[in-house]
């Protein structure tokens, strides 16, 4: 009777595991697919019109037809035709490119009532639910899903040049692909996918959405990316408290200089590889998309101050950014 009862028990405490198990993943799936219903409806399709053809994806931001795309989608074509999920097709003309960061702006003729919002990347969290909408292979509007599997990478970029502040993710990425959102289970925008590696299973990257927003606004001032340049790659990293308060800052994170460029100005001003900016002209630095976003065109040719962490202490460095080149 004893072992009946226990054999009960265990049978009983299985079937709890197993309704727990599959209310987890209702409660992921729900999650998904309400992302999917948010954001899916301003996710569009990317045809080149004339000239070298292709296609690929993007997403509507803004009611009166801003869509954003790579780079490498819309090449150098000047329009483009875009499709919505509900059949309509417009014609879209290219407003302005960044190809040092796989990034392009159109404006679509009409007014669209579903848009999709731009996050704020620097909440991310390695492990959170990432979402992937787009165009694979000609295969519209499929959806896949991951995670975020790494923060603060590089990669290079069409131009040779390194995109700084990208995500990685397992999220199924194809050809296609490129230019479509990646999804917070919020249903926020928080990245524009770019690539994946051919041969490799689960490793695709999205340029952050905090640096495509820098890089939208840009192209809506001045029709171009104007930057500055110190000759650096960069990546997130955790701020020691200790740091942080003898650079008088009050973030945890700050940047850390993975590779700084022979004879460029970070190397000419004394910056080494290993070396954490904390702050630049007393502005806490606390993530790649700062450093991007602090080194616009103002400071071109202007003495600018880097509060750098190292084993040996704080210091501050004086770097003079340069134009740079197109």
């Amino acid at each position: 009777m004893a072992l009946a009862a226990a054999e009960f028990q265990t049978d009983d405490t299985l079937a709890d595991d197993i309704l727990a198990d599959n209310t987890l993943l209702d409660a992921y799936s729900t999650t998904v697919a309400d992302a999917v219903d948010r954001i899916g409806p301003a996710v569009c399709r990317i045809e080149r019109v004339g000239g070298q053809g292709g296609h690929g994806s993007g997403f509507v931001i803004a009611p009166d037809g801003l869509v954003v795309t790579n780079f490498h989608v819309v090449g150098d074509a000047r329009t483009v035709r875009v499709s919505m999920p509900d059949g309509a097709s417009r014609e879209g003309r290219v407003l302005g490119r960044d190809p040092d960061t796989d990034i392009a702006l159109v404006r679509a003729d009409g007014s669209f009532a579903d848009v999709a919002p731009l996050g704020d990347s620097k909440r991310l969290r390695r492990g959170q639910i990432a979402i992937a909408i787009g165009n694979p292979l000609g295969f519209e509007w499929t959806v896949t899903s991951g995670v975020v599997s790494a923060l603060g990478r590089s990669m290079r970029a069409s131009t040779g040049r390194l995109i700084d502040d990208v995500i990685q993710t397992d999220a199924a990425l194809n050809p296609g692909n490129s230019g479509g959102p990646l999804v917070s289970s919020a249903g926020e925008v928080i990245g524009v996918n770019t690539a994946m590696i051919h041969g490799a299973q689960g490793i695709a990257f999205a340029v952050a959405s905090n640096t495509a927003n820098f890089v939208i606004s840009e192209i809506i001032r001045f029709g171009r990316v104007r930057r500055a340049f110190i000759g650096v790659s960069a990546d997130t990293a955790n701020l020691p408290r200790r740091a942080a308060l003898l650079s008088q800052v009050s973030s945890k994170t700050a940047v850390r200089l993975r590779s700084v460029e022979k004879d460029g100005p970070a190397a000419k001003a004394g910056l080494k590889e290993g070396d954490i900016i904390a702050a630049i002209d007393g502005r806490p630095v606390t993530g790649v998309d700062d450093l991007v976003r602090l080194l616009d065109a103002e400071r071109i040719g202007r003495e600018t101050l880097c509060t750098v962490v190292r084993r040996t202490g704080v210091s501050q460095v004086t770097v003079t950014p340069v134009a740079r080149a197109s």
